[in-house]
């Protein structure tokens, strides 16, 4: 198999920069584990440039499923990338486990609409990389490695590489990568965004498991508003640039759900909610 070097390098390196983080300094875990966004703002391109995020402040609280919706450029995927270390903030601050967030670390898990990742190592060697990193001896990695495969349904898969999957199926790796480094909070960008509808359907019944069995602390971007309300214990409504939150929705539907909830009238009356609000924000800038 040939890879063409610079193909590699610009579709690992964002890859790289949050994995990398992994043989930093580890951060203490406690039950109080969130993330704590306050008053955060982002202009880009200087002082007279674009104000893409203003004031913005919110916690998520330990285990909870958070989703950021909001019209197109609103800066939710920017918020993400703060929270993530991938970006500065221009004033204002973002917590993590109580430590303020200056760059990437092992305790912030990401996933991206791209997957980005590394091209020229097997589904296994991807979803080990991490625990390697921080030196985790061969029979433990090995042990995460399998439980998470077995998770995500990719054992058979174990030593193919990405260029020989699908799309949803590189997505499983992703998910199982992240999660195989313990992050206490996952933080997953649109991550189902470049699917098609049936295995989006998929990827979010298999989401759900993973989160009934593991129920990290989330914070979730999407665009889809039957998918914010299947997966989230809340809903984040931002405004249109500069982005701010315009409300907050609890989504008070017992769990486990199914996707079958969609057509139940309790989501049903959520959906419109939501709709109205980001209709009404449409509506207000057009």
């Amino acid at each position: 198999m040939v890879i063409d070097q610079p193909d590699l390098d610009r579709e690992a390196s964002v890859a790289d920069k949050m994995m990398q983080a992994v043989d930093q300094q580890a951060v203490a875990m406690s039950t109080s584990d969130q993330i704590a966004v306050e008053n955060v703002s982002l202009r880009y391109g200087g002082s007279a440039g674009v104000l893409a995020i203003d004031n913005v402040s919110f916690t998520v609280p330990d285990n909870e499923f958070c989703v950021i919706v909001g019209p197109s450029g609103c800066g939710k995927s920017s918020l993400l990338y703060l929270a993530a270390g991938l970006h500065d903030a221009t004033s204002g601050r973002i917590l993590v486990n109580g430590h303020e967030v200056f760059e990437p670390g092992r305790e912030r898990g990401m996933v991206f609409q791209g997957y980005t990742l590394f091209p020229w190592l097997t589904v296994r060697a991807n979803i080990e990389y991490g625990p390697k990193r921080r030196g985790m001896a061969a029979p433990e990695r090995r042990k995460i490695v399998d439980q998470y495969l077995e998770e995500v349904g990719l054992t058979a898969f174990a030593n193919h590489y990405p260029s020989q999957l699908s799309g949803g199926m590189k997505q499983r790796v992703a998910i199982a990568r992240a999660l195989a480094n313990d992050p206490a909070v996952l933080l997953m960008d649109e991550p189902f965004g470049a699917l098609d509808s049936q295995t989006r359907t998929t990827m979010q019944k298999l989401l759900l498991r993973v989160w009934e069995r593991h129920h990290k602390t989330v914070l979730f971007v999407t665009h889809d508003i039957e998918e914010a309300l299947l997966l989230g214990d809340r809903v984040l409504v931002m405004t249109a640039r500069p982005g701010r939150i315009k409300a907050q929705v609890k989504v008070n539907i017992p769990r486990p759900r199914t996707t079958n909830l969609i057509l139940e009238p309790e989501f049903i009356a959520l959906k419109r909610q939501l709709l109205s609000l980001l209709h009404d924000e449409i509506d207000e800038n057009h």
